[in-house]
């Protein structure tokens, strides 16, 4: 009896040590809303971005819906402060924040805040110039050549092409290779120097400032798909300030978002923007450099048919 007893009391020692030793979740605030048109469908994603994380085990995500076009945005006021990453499922124009929150949100990054912008959060504030500087490169709503460069990889290099040109395009949404140009970086080490991503938007002609900014991996465009031709970026990393961003173009709808590739690039960045590190392992059904892989808890529901079944054309 009396070993029973101790051995219970060891137990219970060794159990509230655990508990007391444990993490506490990574504070995420989840940003949604506007999106006019049928191209990206945030109130689809959305709940699936936050599951994806929920799923990491090592987050506590809050959703907040930016006010809608027309709509009033004197009290939507974020307390960036309580929270230690950003992941942006957002895109509007530069004119819907007013400055004292634009000015809030590059305090909050400039501080040592987290940034995850995806796929068509780069869409957003073309002509903001703090943002475009936060994301490295960003696609439609005007810009252009003098938005920045438009930044491909070619023989080993990342290239700034200051050619004259609109930015951001993409073809059919067909599967492609996602090739890791930097394979010891927090995210992406000890991920398969190439993998297959599912059929997705493949993003080209990005412009924009690239300071500060590493590509983690990229993927080609190819002519026959309506592209450019490059090595484009897909997955990038950039510094502003003592902050970090985690970049990635992929993810248009709940089919790409099911590539198990998106979904661990994503939980991965999203916990080294908001830390410095990565604590998760790679799982084993990362998709190879041959096949593409998903996960049938994340399948689209029944009757689901994607937005904006077309390719979206160039800005003009």
């Amino acid at each position: 009896m009396r070993i029973s007893i101790i051995g219970m009391l060891l137990g219970g020692i060794l159990a509230c040590a655990e508990l007391t030793s444990a993490a506490p979740p990574i504070r995420v605030l989840l940003l949604d809303g506007e999106q006019a048109g049928a191209y990206h469908a945030w109130q689809e994603t959305t709940p699936y971005l936050k599951r994806m994380l929920d799923d990491a085990g090592i987050f506590q995500v809050d959703v907040v819906t930016a006010p809608a076009r027309g709509d009033d945005f004197s009290t939507f006021k974020p307390e960036w402060g309580k929270y230690q990453v950003v992941v942006s499922n957002y895109d509007a124009p530069d004119d819907r924040w007013p400055d004292s929150v634009k000015a809030s949100f590059e305090q909050y990054i400039r501080g040592g805040g987290g940034l995850v912008s995806v796929h068509a959060a780069d869409n957003a504030f073309a002509n903001w110039k703090e943002y475009n500087l936060m994301i490295g490169v960003g696609g439609w709503r005007g810009r252009n050549e003098k938005s920045g460069p438009h930044f491909y990889y070619e023989n080993g290099n990342l290239v700034p092409d200051p050619a004259p040109g609109f930015a951001g395009s993409h073809g059919a949404r067909l599967a492609f290779k996602v090739v890791n140009r930097v394979t010891d970086h927090p995210i992406t080490s000890g991920l398969p120097k190439e993998w297959m991503h599912v059929g997705d938007e493949l993003y080209a002609n990005l412009r924009g400032p690239g300071e500060n900014m590493t590509v983690l991996a990229t993927a080609f465009s190819d002519p026959a798909n309506r592209g450019t031709g490059h090595d484009e970026p897909i997955l990038m990393v950039i510094s502003y300030g003592k902050g970090r961003i985690f970049h990635t173009v992929i993810g248009h709808d709940l089919a790409a978002l099911n590539c198990v590739g998106f979904i661990t690039t994503y939980q991965r960045g999203t916990e080294w923007a908001a830390t410095g590190k990565v604590t998760q392992k790679v799982p084993r059904d990362f998709p190879s450099a041959d096949t593409t892989s998903m996960r049938r808890e994340y399948d689209p529901p029944a009757g689901w048919t994607s937005p904006g079944a077309r390719p979206r054309p160039p800005s003009k």
